[in-house]
């Protein structure tokens, strides 16, 4: 199943909203183009041949609002004079090898899909997004926002946007969409996790660290290990993110809180991640794939509904009961019962 590609930033629009209210023009500039992107028309991605190879491009939209900007690096070219391209490179091909040799899956429609990525888009642009064919990186304001190309995670995460396009589809609304940004998260920290080798103890399971800038009170986007407590800053406000469903946020911005509950399921991947111990993409990362990839999802799916779906992928992958079982309580330990 291939779902309508939806627009998706790393940087949540509350985010933005809050700082533009406070007289910041690059986050008023970047709330602007965010709402043009997504009203524009996306298109899905033209098929290409398969390959079982890397495939990667890297243009520069010249601080220009027009994609895909000048080619300035192919596959197996060498590193370049200009960092945020290096990085945009290297980023998109740690994610390309978690997919493919942890899942076996050819890049993220499963059929060889060759990665594009624009960098230096904008002006002061304070954030990068999938738009269902490729990532786009601004290179921040310097004053909360860094260069977006500089966290592998955060280039994961938007990638694996287009896993989930290419598979269960989810909704981009309330609780399919706040799964939706979930999966992201958890795989981009797998992203960077298995780039540094990293077992669950190790890892930081911070989404988007070092994106802020020097003197913001904060330590990332996101915490999956402790859901609202990634920053509390005077210009961006704290981190408003639940770790369970007794303080889930009803909402209408966000897409009815899709960056913001998503904290939730996050925090029941952290814990059982925590749980089994070792690598983090090993078991834990294998049930999420599973699945999400099962062909069985509904794009509608609620939390409920994944929960239930980790669980029969658990049992169906791992014998051993005990795993399953770590798995419904992980769930419980946020609210969610997936029986």
């Amino acid at each position: 199943m291939t779902a309508e590609p939806t627009l998706c930033a790393i940087v949540p629009p509350y985010v933005l909203d809050r700082l533009a209210e406070d007289g910041h023009a690059p986050a008023a500039r970047s709330l602007a183009l965010d709402a043009a992107h997504r009203t524009a028309r996306l298109t899905a991605v033209p098929r290409q041949a398969p390959a079982d190879r890397l495939e990667r491009v890297i243009s520069d939209a010249g601080h220009r609002e027009r994609l895909p900007g000048r080619t300035v690096r192919r596959e197996a070219d060498g590193p370049v004079p200009d960092q945020s391209v290096n990085h945009a490179y290297d980023g998109l091909g740690a994610t390309w090898t978690l997919f493919s040799a942890v899942y076996g899956r050819h890049s993220i429609d499963d059929q060889g899909l060759r990665l594009d990525a624009t960098v230096h888009y904008g002006r002061d642009y304070d954030n990068a997004f999938w738009d269902g064919h490729r990532m786009v990186f601004g290179d921040g304001d310097g004053e909360v926002f860094g260069d977006f190309t500089a966290c592998v995670d955060v280039i994961g995460h938007e990638l694996a946007h287009g896993v989930t396009q290419f598979t269960a589809g989810l909704e981009y609304h309330n609780q399919p969409g706040a799964l939706n940004e979930s999966v992201s998260d958890v795989f981009g920290s797998l992203v960077k996790q298995y780039a540094l080798h990293q077992d669950a103890a190790d890892a930081d399971w911070l989404i988007g660290a070092g994106l802020l800038a020097p003197g913001v009170q904060g330590v990332a986007l996101r915490s999956m290990k402790a859901p609202g407590t990634a920053y509390d800053d005077p210009r961006l406000g704290k981190d408003p993110q639940p770790a369970h469903m007794r303080d889930y946020v009803q909402t209408g911005r966000d897409n009815g809180g899709v960056h913001i509950n998503s904290g939730i399921p996050n925090h029941a991947f952290y814990l059982l991640a925590d749980a089994l111990g070792g690598p983090a993409w090993e078991r834990a990362g294998r049930i999420w794939y599973d699945a999400l990839t099962g062909r069985r999802l509904p794009a509608d799916a609620d939390f409920t509904a994944f929960a239930r779906a980790t669980v029969a992928a658990a049992r169906a992958r791992y014998p051993e009961p005990e795993v399953a079982d770590t798995v419904t309580a992980s769930w419980a330990k946020v609210g969610i019962s997936p029986t």
